[in-house]
């Protein structure tokens, strides 16, 4: 009787209580951007959306070298995710810039940086990635273009380790895809971001078996995350147009950055190793 009683003044209290609470499904919202994906759409060497660049001086900006923004010229659908992009040990923006216009033409703002020094080590180059992500939301002349809650980071070698540390630093951030990966740090427990990390089965400057093998495992079971290994590839295959690296990547950041689950069917089920996959490990399906 006395909790019959006490359920009518309990109610305003719980109400209250919820006053701010963000209902789970906001949190799933899909910011859909270009047509319903195929396979060919996604391994094309141009997407559908049109896009520009502007380049970046590097005296103009602080904490990183400067760059070239890759941008879809529209805006009809609405606001873009973006993607800052880090070169490995002794290279710059140029050995990366293929990645550019194809991902931006899917619909993304892409940043390829160079660094302060093309010897920077993987840590400071994970600085200079969100330093690069804060411009671009905060000072670029794209940042109108910006959903400045979805960005990702990417990156060759050091540039892959500085990606990790870069996820590991900034939990905030939608994705992460380190690309044959180099970091003497092989523990990556406290990294919250979905990560897919790319190793080449024939590195012989950061092998899968010391390198991206070790990164995949340590990031928490519980994470999205998957590990792609390249048949065949070397440690430099990320440096040039390779439509393999290009097709995941582009489907991790649709399915984690635009949060887009038309994408999910190119990563779960696990594609099977080919002529062109040598081993792929995942946590499908991914968003549960």
């Amino acid at each position: 009787m006395q909790l019959r009683k006490l359920i009518p003044a309990l109610i305003p209290a719980l109400a209250l209580s919820l006053v701010g609470v963000t209902p789970a499904t906001a949190a799933e919202e899909e910011f859909r951007r270009g047509p319903a994906p195929t396979n060919s759409s996604i391994e094309a060497s141009r997407g559908p959306f049109a896009t520009a660049s502007t380049t970046v001086s590097s005296l103009s900006v602080t904490g990183f070298g400067g760059g070239t923004i890759y941008y879809p010229t529209s805006t009809a659908e609405g606001t873009f995710g973006a993607v800052a992009v880090s070169p490995g040990y002794t290279a710059d923006q140029s050995t990366m810039a293929w990645l550019g216009p194809r991902i931006a033409s899917q619909g993304f703002v892409v940043f390829t940086i160079d660094t302060n020094s093309r010897y920077d080590q993987p840590d400071s180059r994970a600085s200079q990635l969100l330093s690069a992500l804060d411009y671009l939301t905060q000072r670029s002349t794209v940042r109108t273009r910006i959903d400045a809650s979805r960005l990702g980071v990417m990156g060759h070698s050091m540039g892959g380790g500085g990606t990790l540390r870069a996820a590991e630093q900034r939990p905030a951030l939608q994705a992460a895809i380190p690309l044959t990966a180099w970091h003497t740090d092989k523990s990556w427990g406290s990294v919250r971001v979905p990560t897919l990390v790319v190793g080449a089965e024939n590195d012989s400057v950061a092998s899968v078996s010391s390198h991206s093998i070790p990164f995949y495992t340590s990031l928490p079971s519980t994470l999205d995350k998957a590990y792609l290994e390249l048949n065949g590839a070397s440690h430099f295959a990320p440096n040039s147009s390779n439509t393999t690296i290009a097709k995941y990547s582009i489907a991790w950041l649709k399915r984690f950055i635009d949060n887009d689950t038309r994408y999910e069917q190119f990563l779960c089920p696990s594609p099977a190793n080919s002529s062109l996959i040598s081993d792929y490990r995942d946590t499908c399906p991914h968003g549960v």
